[in-house]
């Protein structure tokens, strides 16, 4: 008997298929989705969490006439697979293969790449303003949010503008308890209590037309079924957090019954304006070491290296935190990914969690600071540019000793355009007082945090690449401010690698040394301020190369060139770096490789200059 998932290439096979067969159908998928994971990486609690989920979905809803919107993300595997893309799976998040999140390119069933939560109502909201500004034909409007989503305060703002349009958009709430980690939210824990009987909401709206239509008497009735509602409500619920913002509440419902799935999806259609439908997944279902992960549900197939630049911040902190009662660490939401599952262990009462919340982090961290505590929130790049309004005028006007930890910093990889970690020395160097350091060994990492913590009065940030960190001797690493010289060489051309770039250059430089071409080069070690010696050494070069794993424009190289312009050198900068462009997936080294972000483009870049 051929596979069941072999005979899907599109949602309206779905409907062919009776329940039984549906069921068969999500093992399937189940063990598929494992077994790609596992080769490929990406993400696998969140996708086994909703295999029942998209079926319904698919069942119920007609896609692509109706839209369909996730958030996040990387829930959305089951989707592109009954969308006609299973065998595109073998080429996921790899150079010019599937992405790992929905894509407007790949798909008309897709709308939204959105791998940054919250936002998906948003969304929602102005799709369904422009069906009613534009009076086109009505599509409906389906947003599934969830897997942590709902701890962003964005998806609160959208949820209340829903209701205040009386959009018509159902709003599917994938309640699975998590994020990357125990989700943080009071949703989390009441949601399940809140009254989510359709019947019975039909019987009530029965009821209240028969009291409406009650000559005289009909009003005081309406009133009393009223009172009524709202006195059980008191009594036996938590206050009805969705309908007090104008939108209708159904559930909770079983996420893994298919049947009753649809059932509840079809009495969501039938209401007019914004209705959720409180959905209970289990991450990770299906899949015993999954389900049995007590951290992330095996959100996704990452974790910390051994000798990896987060593995010496891990290390360092806690060092820190030994000595320091004022230390406290922050994450949003990923405590496993940014290495600070074990400082949570070691100093469970000095680390918080706040959820996919990244503003409200950076501004509890000012207060914090403001406190007197020493706050270090450790993110990944990409989700501190969610926040930089806040790291700009909450942490930095108010001059605040706030040290952000950022993780998986410049060229990422596999997980796109919207993981690459290309903005952050561009906006941070922007912030006045920020002390920005750029650790090119595990060593350097570890002291640059002790010198955030006892040199920095005002915010800092340290910045490391997702790469494994190389190890080097006492006599390698730097200390405070101050750049260092990792090579002597003649007056023709010097080469300043930031960060990880810093190991490129040394090669660079024993590939022009065999060549008879002898250049000098430095780490800057801290990208803001400059090391006012390190920029003199420069100037006196004929040619000046930077390289640096982030945007080339208006980052750390244009810095440079501005320092050394104002020494009144005649020296020539060329700057190497990511282009203000949207880098596409792929192997990070590869990806870096095609920049001349490496060895040989560094060198070529050299010889070009030379002539």
């Amino acid at each position: 008997m051929a596979p069941l998932l072999d005979s899907i290439s599109s949602p309206a096979d779905l409907r062919k298929l009776d329940y039984r067969e549906l069921d068969a159908l999500s093992d399937e998928i189940r063990d598929f989705i494992v077994a790609t994971v596992s080769k490929a990486g990406g993400h696998l609690g969140s996708n086994l969490g909703v295999v029942e989920l998209t079926l319904a979905l698919h069942r119920v809803f007609d896609s692509p006439n109706d839209i369909l919107l996730w958030d996040t993300g990387h829930q959305a595997y089951v989707h592109k697979m009954v969308t006609g893309r299973t065998s595109k799976f073998e080429n996921l998040r790899k150079q010019g293969g599937l992405s790992g999140y929905p894509s407007r390119s790949e798909s008309e069933h897709d709308w939204i790449e959105n791998s940054h939560a919250s936002t998906v109502l948003s969304y929602a909201h102005g799709l369904a303003t422009a069906q009613a500004t534009l009076n086109t034909p009505k599509r409906r409007i389906v947003a599934v949010i969830g897997d942590g989503s709902m701890t962003g305060g964005m998806a609160f703002e959208g949820l209340n503008n829903l209701g205040h349009s009386g959009s018509d958009v159902t709003i599917v709430l994938n309640d699975n308890g998590r994020s990357y980690a125990p989700t943080v939210s009071m949703l989390s824990e009441s949601l399940v209590r809140i009254r989510s009987n359709p019947v019975y909401m039909r019987r009530q709206a029965r009821m209240e037309s028969i009291a409406q239509n009650i000559p005289w008497v009909g009003e005081q009735v309406e009133r009393g079924i009223g009172a009524t509602k709202a006195a059980i409500r008191e009594l036996w619920e938590p206050p009805a957090f969705f309908e007090n913002l104008g939108v209708r509440y159904l559930g909770p419902f079983d996420g893994h019954d298919v049947e009753g799935l649809e059932q509840a999806l079809k009495d969501a259609k039938r209401f007019s304006g914004p209705t959720v439908v409180h959905v209970l997944t289990q991450k990770g279902r299906g899949y015993a070491p999954a389900e049995d992960d007590p951290i992330k549900n095996m959100h996704d197939m990452g974790s910390v290296k051994v000798g990896s630049y987060t593995a010496a911040f891990t290390e360092a902190l806690i060092k820190q935190a030994e000595n320091n009662p004022e230390i406290v660490a922050i994450t949003a939401a990923m405590p496993d990914s940014t290495g600070l599952l074990p400082f949570s262990q070691r100093f469970p009462d000095r680390c918080f969690d706040v959820g996919i919340a990244e503003q409200h982090g950076v501004t509890a961290c000012a207060g914090m600071a403001m406190g007197g505590l020493r706050p270090v929130f450790a993110l990944y790049s990409t989700f501190l540019t969610r926040a930089i309004d806040q790291v700009n005028l909450d942490v930095g006007l108010h001059e605040l000793p706030v040290i952000f930890c950022l993780d998986r910093a410049g060229i990422t990889g596999d997980d796109g355009p919207s993981h690459h970690g290309v903005l952050d020395m561009v906006l941070l160097s922007k912030v006045p007082g920020m002390t920005i350091f750029a650790p090119s060994s595990y060593q350097e990492l570890q002291v640059m945090l002790e010198d955030a913590v006892e040199l920095c009065d005002g915010p800092s940030a340290l910045r490391w690449s997702k790469t494994t960190a190389i190890e080097v001797a006492e006599n390698e690493v730097g200390h405070g401010f101050s750049a260092r010289k990792a090579r002597s060489g003649g007056a023709d051309v010097c080469l300043i690698g930031v960060g990880k770039m810093l190991i490129d250059c040394l090669e660079a430089a024993e590939i022009l040394a065999a060549e008879g071409i002898d250049v000098t080069v430095w780490d800057p070690r801290v990208v803001k301020p400059l090391d006012p010696d390190m920029v003199a050494d420069a100037s006196a070069h004929q040619f000046i190369v930077t390289a640096e794993d982030g945007l080339r424009s208006g980052g750390i190289g244009d810095a440079i060139r501005d320092q050394v312009c104002e020494t009144g050198s005649a020296a020539r900068v060329k700057v190497i770096g990511v282009p203000v462009s949207y880098v596409p997936q792929g192997k990070a080294e590869a990806i870096l490789a095609e920049l001349g972000l490496n060895a040989e483009g560094i060198a070529a870049e050299v010889r070009h200059l030379l002539g």
